[in-house]
Formats: structure tokens, sequence, C-alpha cells
């Protein structure tokens, strides 16, 4: 999934909780009442920037308000919908869709596993209906891929081209699919403030997704963490939101990491450093939360914590009046943590604790604090009540949009074992999840994705590529990616063998395959190199374009894909005159970057460069990237690129962790379709999955949609339906 960021020995324990059936379609939504304070802030590189905000003191207050009064008039509602929709399955083929994603499942690796027999229960649906290649969206990249499944259209439709965008005023990297501004007027007291009206939240993906379709035709629908549903959108099911949900620091996830070895301490890219002492076996320090909504200076919050060495491997830590007992090498289960913003007035988050070592020295990682599911401090699914229900069955879960730390292992906090528990431990979560919503909806449809598929192939490619720079030489040990490919499978066995009537139609479906990320490709060095954009040389290194000179560039490079051309009228420094001078401009450069060459290993680093005004159609098409990079096989976008950083040279051995990625030529990395039931069309896409459905349920495809309904073969018989 992403491009960049991004258990079943240790489960949560909760406080017993009284098992009631819950209806879910009778959840209402909560009116959502957010007192925040918001500022934008430079995170990590790869997700990218992150936005801090201070969620709803008065969310859940709202969200029990609305659950109230749900329940009082649910009868009537009742009654108007089940006449307004009666005739909802009139035209179905079907009763119920289940489609599970699997982000990043690759063909390839998924081809060689079924053939050494290592995935009998693929191997099962792919004989019982079909498996196919899935093409992708260009760019081939997560956020752009979830979205052309959700809305059926291509980016040019729906907004999101890239993780990552540029603020046209200030050339500053910002997130591409949601907006998040505080309230607009504040009454100031001294050093104190208070805020006035509601943060605004705004999803910056565009177009409608065809489960509210679905929704206005009657037919319900639970969509699981799917990427780019922040902010929850309303519709007529339950939702609960995935990519680009931010932590209680309003960031893309900032870890903490606490230690007694002085040197190296500040801030790390995706994390925090903070050097600590010890007395008596014991250590005081606090955790940091989110910025105080009632101070001028916006300062954090904290929330402060001890812990107490008891052994060689173990430790007790206090934490909002709760001990919990800490072993060397396992995570915690999620703690609740509170930050005071005010008399009677907490935010509250959870977070997981690792114990690294206690002598010689004193290490504990702690994950980033992630938005309490149960008391939600902003809106992170639909209904506003859906996460807290969620919380009060299975007990605390992660909720960052990004919740896997591959960060943490890239900067070598948490080693490769305690990385993959960690996302080991939040597939269990999201499988629980699922399990619930196939019990729960018996007719509709059911999407879930999960994420551990993508993060681990990104972080582990480097043990089935001897040859890449993260090895650094090293023989590589481990088989990390192959046992998350038959942990898929035997995910697959229980969805199987629960899904056993005719009317349920099964699909497994990933967003895009994988390749190897050996180089990065410094696309503003060959931009300097080759007189598009100029560099003010004292200020070279430096961070979000500060260093580039706009009186004298033509084009820059931010993201993971794109370049865009310093455009006179849109970008706030441009120089580059529209029409004719633009469009000679962007040939030019595609002709010339498409020829670059990797001298040192003599191989060509690009495969093709795309004008997006020719292969993108639709009212957004012109917020994309002017051209859009498709690298070669072992090829991507820099670290540095992506935050607009300007380096020394134009290619660099990547040795992180993250050592697979899928930003490359969308031609190399299609995904995956498995379905119960054969697929005849030839070359399905990833936009076809949502007309495909749709058709299913005996649904119009919407004009605004590009996709098309595939060919599905019916149970016993012959005859497809949809397009061949």
């Amino acid at each position: 999934m992403l491009e960049g960021r991004a258990g079943e020995k240790s489960r949560s324990k909760t406080m017993p909780v009284k098992k009631r059936k819950l209806n879910l379609r009778i959840l209402a939504p909560a009116v959502v009442v957010v007192l925040a304070w918001a500022s934008t802030a430079q995170a990590y590189i790869g997700p990218g920037a992150g936005f801090a905000v201070m969620g709803s003191f008065l969310a859940m207050f709202a969200a029990i308000f609305s659950a109230v009064v749900a329940l009082f008039t649910w009868p009537i509602r009742y009654v108007i919908r089940a006449i307004k929709h009666r005739h909802a399955f009139a035209r179905a083929k079907i009763k119920r869709c289940v489609i599970l994603g699997l982000d990043g499942l690759d063909p390839n690796l998924a081809e060689k596993f079924l053939a050494e027999g290592k995935l009998p229960n693929f191997a099962r649906l792919k004989e019982k209906g079909c498996f196919k290649r899935l093409a992708t969206t260009v760019p081939s990249m997560s956020p752009v891929a979830w979205s052309s499944f959700q809305t059926g259209s291509n980016p040019g439709k729906h907004n999101i081209f890239d993780f990552l965008t540029r603020d046209t005023r200030t050339y500053m990297p910002k997130l591409s699919s949601v907006d998040i501004r505080g309230p607009r007027r504040n009454i100031t007291i001294g050093k104190f403030q208070i805020p006035l009206g509601k943060a605004d939240i705004r999803l910056l993906r565009k177009g409608k997704p065809f489960w509210k379709t679905l929704g206005e035709h009657g037919i319900f629908s639970s969509i699981i963490r799917v990427p780019i549903t922040f902010p929850p959108e309303k519709l007529y099911g339950v939702q609960l939101s995935a990519m680009c949900v931010p932590d209680l620091r309003g960031t893309q996830g900032i870890f903490s990491f606490y230690t007694t070895r002085s040197e190296g301490d500040g801030e790390h890219t995706g994390g925090e450093r903070f050097f600590v002492t010890m007395a008596n076996n014991t250590i005081k320090t606090k955790l940091i939360g989110c910025s105080s909504p009632f101070r001028k200076d916006g300062s954090a919050l904290a929330c402060p914590f001890v812990v107490k060495v008891t052994g060689k491997e173990a430790a007790d830590i206090r934490i909002n009046g709760e001990t919990r007992h800490l072993k060397k090498g396992i995570y915690s289960d999620w703690v609740k943590v509170a930050f005071k913003a005010a008399p009677g007035v907490k935010v509250k988050g959870i977070c997981k604790f690792l114990l690294i070592s206690t002598e010689p020295e004193f290490s504990l990682y702690v994950t980033p604090v992630n938005i309490d599911p149960e008391k939600p401090a902003m809106p992170i699914s639909y209904p506003t009540i859906f996460s807290t229900y969620l919380a009060k069955r299975q007990g605390p879960f992660a909720t960052l949009g990004l919740a896997e730390d591959s960060w943490a292992l890239n900067e070598k906090f948490i080693t490769d074992q305690e990385f993959v528990e960690q996302c080991t431990q939040i597939d269990a979560e999201r499988e629980t999840m699922f399990f619930d919503a196939l019990d729960k909806v018996k007719q509709g449809l059911v999407v879930c994705v999960f994420d551990g598929t993508d993060r681990l192939q990104h972080t582990f490619w480097r043990q089935i590529d001897p040859e890449h720079p993260a090895n650094q030489g090293r023989i590589p040990e481990g088989n990390v990616i192959e046992q998350l490919y038959m942990r898929m499978d035997q995910l697959v066995g229980k969805v199987v063998d629960k899904l056993n009537d005719k009317k349920t139609l099964f699909m497994i479906i990933s967003d895009h395959g994988f390749s190897a990320f050996r180089y990065g490709v410094d696309l503003n060095r060959w931009l300097e190199d080759n007189g598009y954009l100029k560099v003010i040389e004292e200020k070279r290194g430096q961070k979000n374009l500060s260093a580039v000179d706009w009186s004298q560039t033509r084009a820059y490079a931010i993201g993971l894909s794109g370049i865009y051309l310093n455009l006179k009228g849109r970008e706030s420094k441009g120089i580059v005159e529209p029409g004719d001078e633009a469009g000679q401009l962007r040939d030019e450069i595609a002709g010339k970057l498409g020829a670059l060459t990797d001298a040192q290993r003599n191989q060509p680093a690009i495969k093709q460069v795309y004008n997006a005004l020719k292969i993108f159609n639709g009212p957004y098409k012109g917020n994309s990237p002017d051209l859009l990079v498709g690298y070669n096989r072992g090829y991507r976008a820099s670290w540095e690129t992506a935050i607009g950083q300007v380096t020394d040279k134009i290619f660099h051995d990547n040795t992180k962790a993250w050592s697979g990625d899928h930003c490359i030529d969308h031609s190399f990395v299609p995904g995956v379709l498995f379905c119960s039931r054969p697929v005849v069309t030839e070359n399905p896409r990833l936009m076809d999955i949502g007309p495909t459905v749709l058709e299913m349920f005996g649904v119009d495809t919407p004009k605004s949609m590009d996709g098309r309904a595939l060919a599905v073969v019916e149970p016993d018989s012959r005859k497809a339906t949809g397009n061949k």
C-alpha cells in the first residue's frame, strides 16, 4: 500500500462486556461537534506530512445522544425504509457480496506459491472460480488505486493522484486526500484562547463510492478499513476509516523512543527519541500528545508516566493510575492514555509499549498514540458510534491510517521480529471485525481491507532479493513474505468455509502488486542538471523545496510519482506560460527523462513518462502532476524527492528495510482477482470491480463511472452476466 511509512501471541484484553446483538442497520449517524485547533506539520517522509488536530470533546456526547434518538425512532425509520426499498433485491443475482482486500498481494508471488502447493485455499478458489491479474491505476499507488476502486473511475474524476500533493502558494508538501482546518475564530484571554465553532475536516477524494449507489437502492454495506475513507462519509451502512486517519498528534504516525543512552536523542524520521535518567531503578518521563486547543502557543499536552525496572528483562509502567507489567520484546496490550487539556477536559488515546532493554541501557519503544476508537477525538467511523461498538465488542484496536510502524523499523528502533509481530496483531484485530461483519450482514455488501500484506512486502522484499543494497553484502535470512502468503491463505480458508451458500459472491482483490526498490531517483537533481530547476547552492539539502530559486525554475518534483510545471496563474511564483509553452515543456521533459539511464549499472531507470492531460479525463485532471513517471523495476522516486529535497546526485542506493515497492510503471505491478465464480472478461481492471458489484445486485452503473461490469458466470450455468 503505501509508499513510505508506513498477533496471535498477544491479543488485547478488555473488561468483560455484556454480549448483545446490535442491529447495525438501525445505528444513526452521530452529530459531530468538533472543537479543534489545527496546524500543519511536516511529520516525516513517505507517507508524508500530517496535520495536527485535537479532536472533539463533545463528539461522544453527540454520538450517545444520536444513538438514543435512533433507539426511539428506529421503528418509524424501519417502516419507511421497508416501504421505500421493498424491491431492493428484485433484480439481484446475489444476496451478498464479500470483498476481501489484500493490499499489495502480488500475482507473480501468488502464482509461485500456488505452483509450490503452499496456498491450498487460494487454489480451491481458483479452481472453483478464477484467478486473474487485475490492472491497477496510473500511478500504481495505494491512495490512487483504492480511490479508483471505490468510484469506478480514473483519477481525473476522483482527484487523487499521489499520497502527497503541494500547496500551490507555498510549494510545501501536504496530504492529497484530506484537508483539516481549525476554527476560524477564537476568543483570546492572555496566553489562552477559546476556539469558536468547529474544525473543518474535508475529504478531498471526489466521486461517489459504489456502496453509496447501492445504499440509494436499499442495499446495506459494511465498509471496513478501505483506504481513503477519512473522514467517513454518510452511507446506508457502517464504515470504519483507514488510510490518512491521523494519530492523536495529528500526524501520520509519530512513535516515541525513551533511552538512557545519551547520544542520538532528538527527532528521527517518523518518530522522536528522548533521553531519560534512571534513579533507584525508576524512570520518570512523559508521553507527548496533541497540541493544546486552549493555548495560543499551541504547546503540546503531555501524560506523565513512571517505569520501574523489576528485573533483567522486566519492568512495570504506571500511567493514568494503572500499572502494567512489561516483558522484554513483548508488546503490551493497548493502554488507554489521557491528556488533560483543561479542568474536566481530557483527550484520550491508546498506545502500546515495548520494552527493548533494561541493561546496560534502558530502552522503551511506544507506538504512535492512536485515536481511541471507544471515545474518538475525531470522526473515524460512520455512524460515529460504530467504532465504539467495535471497541466494546473486541477491545481497543489500531485506528491510525498507517498503523504498522515501518519507520520505527527503518530507523532501527525495533527489530524485524518485533515489526512482524506488530503487523500480525493488527491483522488479527482486522480479522475479528471482518468476521463480525460477515455474521451481521446476511444481505448486502461487505468490504474489508488488510494492510499487513502491503507493509510486510515493503519491508521484507530484501529477503527475496539477495542483491538488494539493503542487505549490504550479507546473505538475507528469513522467509517473512512466504509465511505472510500462507497466513493469508489460512484466512481465505476460513472465509470460504463460512461463505458456503450460492447466493454470496466472494472476491479477493489487491490494488497493485510488488517489485524491488533498489535505487532511488532524485528527480529534482535531474531537473537541475538539465536546466529546468535552479538551486540556491547554500541551501542545497534543505527539505520542502526550500532550496529552490523559483524565479529560474520551470519544473519541480514532489511526492512519489510526479513532476509539476512552475505554471503562471497556478503556482504562486510560476514563470511558465500556460498553453503552447507549457505543452512544449511537458513533451520536452517527458522525452528526455524517458531516456534516463543508470550509467553505473548500464540499465534504463524509466519505462515511460506520462502526460497527465492525455491519460486522464474528468473535472479534476488539472490537479494532477503535469507528468507522471513510470519507473523501471528496481527504481523509484528517492526518499528525498518525496519531500522536495535536492541532493548532489541522481541515483541513490536504498539501504532501508523498506526494500520493496510498487511506485513504478503500472504495467509491472498489476493486482490480483480471485473470485468464487468464473470471470470470463479478459484484462479486468480494478475500476471494474464496483460496476461488477452493482450489476450483480441489479443496479445500473452510473454514467460517471469509467469501469464496466465484468462477465461473471452464474452458478451451475454457462451463462455470464456483465460485459465480456
